[in-house]
């Protein structure tokens, strides 16, 4: 008899052997395509499109629409919005669902960074999304998608509008539940003060299992809907064998409606119907609350790509999707409306509020040929700019995606933290378990009351939002300051910091270098010279090579150009050799001396000396003051001559200044140093790379390279120098508010643990005392919030 296949229902071939275990039964497929897309629909957990289908699928190319989504995703179109590449990588911050505690994070950073073609993948548990890093030629986004299902969450790349709308539906949901497990709770406690104070005590016992059905009725639809959550999360756990704080929660609920089930069958025992709402209901109230306040601390990143618009209006007039536009496209816009895009300006003067990004409150006058960013603010006069970088290419999506780097970075706190709540679940389910046998043997009738105390009061919530909800407060507060933070280490170094070594030109000077005065040699005359230094700084990136870039002559031809860094540049010009640089490098046997000077030399020859100025920060002396009374140590050290350097340090108040240093000198400095010695680095340019990352805490400027930036802990967007004495005090407080939260956590349970296993505290009591002590560590992270706005 011929079979039909289960997925696409055409007649099996009867020389083939291909099949499918499908709820429960081996399903037989007409060819390796239909077993292929079937297999991949059960392996995705999504068997549940058999059951409800009303029709055969076609051959081998239907999947359910769950499945169909994350194909897509493998779409290099489709992925152009949310997935950056570099170095051959690929990556992306995904956006999880039912990630609960710090127990989730740590199953699925364990499972996915095993997978093959898995390069890193961080949990972040207080604003729910994930950074996930792979090669694409090993493994598909939508293998590793479909792997992080298998583990029972969702997973997609996070957008923000789809994040707020998930948000949104994940409140309703707890308001239904809530709700349910609100009114349940009051009907069951009026039955069960009636028949505590036995104010039904004269009437037959039939009444009383009365009462007690009732409850029941009322207490179910509480257990298997307001409840559901816990027992996915704890099942979650249990099904890769580790221990989430939901697993004695869920424990706890079952037992207790079990027991209070067989005691109202039976007529013989105490029932806890009531105890079953209560719990339930204060529980979800605490995480209700909890989700809020851990929202507004992860809203941040998220409100900032909301600033980016979603149309843009072209110099014709016509609207066209942002996420649409390419580097070239000419946009016009109007005053009051957000800049939909990185772009050059090309008409137009506008005064843009970059604030979102530098912290800066005053708008920037722009003219022509200056940059403007996606998602500022133009206050006054339309203009016309040209694209030069996409959405996903913009500064406000890097700094975003920055900003959530360092809040999945975990300080080593928090992985101590998070250790320690997975082996305390462990201990506490062993000590529910002594603690039942003890009273078993001598109060059985409070045995099972005091074991459910024991497992609901001791539950681990608290201790493992005790450092993420922080980390996350004042990740948020550093954006706000116009600092990005790239490591998680941050916070912890700051507050250690002795030692401030700073660089000059660009750091504690301007970096808005001007050529003050060309003095020329051997007959040449000044705008020879200067178009040749032109051509040869045009391969630099540092601020003396930009005061050349007005000079620039594209008419000039270089070969062999080579720029050795600390010294100066080198070429081929029409078969003799160029050389600009230090003295030392260019024309080492001038015997004059200038502070602020380059040299310009053609075969060995000096042919010209510029000298230029690059005024010092408004704010670098009180910084650098102010680290100074904090007992905090300052050093200079630059790659500039000795007398530029003493006259910034007599200025800046700096004593102690090591000059004209290279690259590899740098780096030496810093390893030199006494052991005691906690050192912070801050710079800018190309030469300060390996120096920053020498350092224990490095600082790079916002107008520096992007070498620097990307070697660096912590970019200061706006250069303002005074916000790295705020970025101190906050990470003080941070450390603050950690300590705090660890110590209420431990606190709370050292007291609360005897307390329950003495019989001291009842069910509802104790589940009250979990929800607040939850709310009271959300609530004292939030505290970091306001930092900002009290200065």
């Amino acid at each position: 008899m011929s079979q039909s296949c289960y997925h696409c229902g055409e007649e099996v071939p009867v020389d083939t052997d291909h099949s499918v275990e499908i709820l429960g039964k081996q399903r037989s497929m007409c060819c390796p395509g239909c077993q292929s897309v079937a297999q991949t629909i059960v392996e995705s957990g999504l068997v549940s499109y058999y059951q409800y289908r009303t029709a055969p699928a076609d051959k081998a190319d239907i999947v359910p629409e769950q499945l169909a989504q994350l194909t897509h995703y493998d779409n290099d179109e489709v992925q152009k919005d949310f997935v950056i590449e570099h170095n051959g990588s690929k990556e992306v911050t995904l956006s999880l669902d039912g990630v609960s505690c710090a127990a989730c994070a740590w199953l699925i950073e364990k499972r996915l960074s095993k997978h093959l073609g898995v390069m890193s993948i961080q949990v972040n548990t207080s604003t729910h999304r994930a950074l996930l890093k792979w090669d694409p030629l090993q493994v598909t986004l939508s293998e590793l998608l479909t792997e992080i299902q298998h583990l029972g969450y969702k997973a997609a790349p996070f957008e923000a509008n789809t994040q707020e709308t998930f948000y949104q539906q994940s409140m309703k949901q707890y308001l239904y539940r809530i709700g349910l497990a609100g009114l349940a709770t009051m009907q069951v406690m009026m039955l069960a003060v009636a028949l505590y104070f036995e104010v039904f005590g004269d009437l037959d016992t039939s009444f009383r299992d009365f009462f007690r059905w009732v409850s029941f009725l009322f207490a179910t639809p509480v257990l298997l809907y307001s409840a559901s959550p816990f027992y996915v999360s704890a099942w979650r756990s249990l099904k890769a064998r580790t221990l989430g704080m939901d697993v004695p929660v869920s424990i706890a609920l079952i037992f207790a409606y079990v027991a209070s089930f067989v005691a109202t069958v039976t007529k013989q025992g105490e029932v806890f119907f009531e105890s079953i709402s209560m719990f339930t209901f204060f529980l979800l109230v605490g995480r209700f609350l909890e989700m809020r306040a851990r929202r507004q601390a992860a809203a941040a990143s998220a409100n900032l790509l909301k600033l980016i618009p979603a149309m843009a209006t072209t110099l014709d007039g016509e609207n066209i999707a942002v996420s649409a536009l390419k580097p070239g496209q000419r946009l016009r816009v109007r005053p009051g409306e957000h800049i939909p895009a990185d772009g050059k300006i090309i008409a137009g003067n506008p005064h843009v509020d970059e604030s979102m990004l530098t912290g800066e409150s005053m708008p920037i006058r722009k003219s022509i040929d200056q940059y403007v960013y996606a998602g500022t603010l133009n206050k006054q006069e339309a203009f016309e700019f040209e694209v030069t970088h996409t959405k996903m290419e913009s500064r406000l999506a890097s700094i975003v995606r920055l900003q959530d780097e360092a809040q999945m970075s975990k300080p080593k706190i928090a992985h101590i933290a998070d250790v320690v709540a997975r082996y305390f679940v462990a201990g506490i389910l062993i000590i529910a378990a002594m603690t039942w046998f003890y009273w078993h043997q001598h109060q059985p009738e409070d045995a099972f009351w005091i074991m459910l105390s024991v497992l609901v009061a001791t539950c681990p919530c608290a201790l493992s939002l005790a450092t993420p909800t922080a980390i996350t407060c004042s990740a948020s507060q550093m954006g706000k300051l116009g600092i990005i933070l790239r490591k998680g280490h941050v916070f912890e170094t700051l507050c250690e910091v002795n030692h401030l070594v700073v660089d000059k030109t660009g750091t504690l000077t301007h970096g808005n270098v001007s050529i003050s005065h060309t003095q020329t040699y051997s007959g040449w005359d000044e705008s020879s010279v200067l178009s040749l230094a032109a051509a040869l700084e045009a391969y630099a990136n540092h601020p003396i090579a930009n005061a050349f870039s007005e000079y620039f002559d594209s008419s000039i031809q270089l070969d062999n150009v080579e720029n050795l860094i600390g010294s100066g540049i080198q070429a081929n010009y029409q078969n003799q050799h160029l050389r600009i640089g230090r003295r030392a490098f260019a024309a080492p046997y001038l015997e004059e001396s200038f502070e602020s000077s380059v040299y310009l030399s053609l075969d060995g020859k000096a042919i010209a000396r510029f000298d230029y100025h690059d005024p010092i920060r408004d704010d670098a002396k009180p910084m650098i003051a102010s680290f100074q009374a904090l007992g905090v140590k300052v050093t200079l050290l630059s790659g500039d001559n000795s007398e530029n350097c003493h006259r910034v340090a007599r200025e800046t108040g700096i004593e102690q200044v090591v000059s004209a240093a290279s690259p590899e000198q740098k780096l030496a400095y810093l390893q030199q140093m006494p052991a005691e010695s906690v050192t912070m680095m801050v710079g800018d340019g190309i030469n300060d790379a390996p120096t920053l990352a020498g350092a224990h805490l490095s600082v790079a400027m916002g107008g520096g390279t992007d070498i620097a930036k990307s070697s660096a802990d912590m970019v200061l967007l706006g250069d303002k120098l005074s916000q790295l004495i705020k970025a101190r005090e906050l990470a003080l407080k941070t450390r603050t508010i950690i300590r705090e939260n660890l110590a209420w956590a431990l606190g709370y349970n050292a007291l609360v643990l005897p307390l329950a296993v003495c019989g001291w505290i009842a069910p509802y009591f104790a589940v009250l005392g979990m929800s607040v002590s939850s709310i009271i560590v959300v609530s004292n992270s939030l505290r970091l919030l306001k930092q900002v706005e009290k200065r």
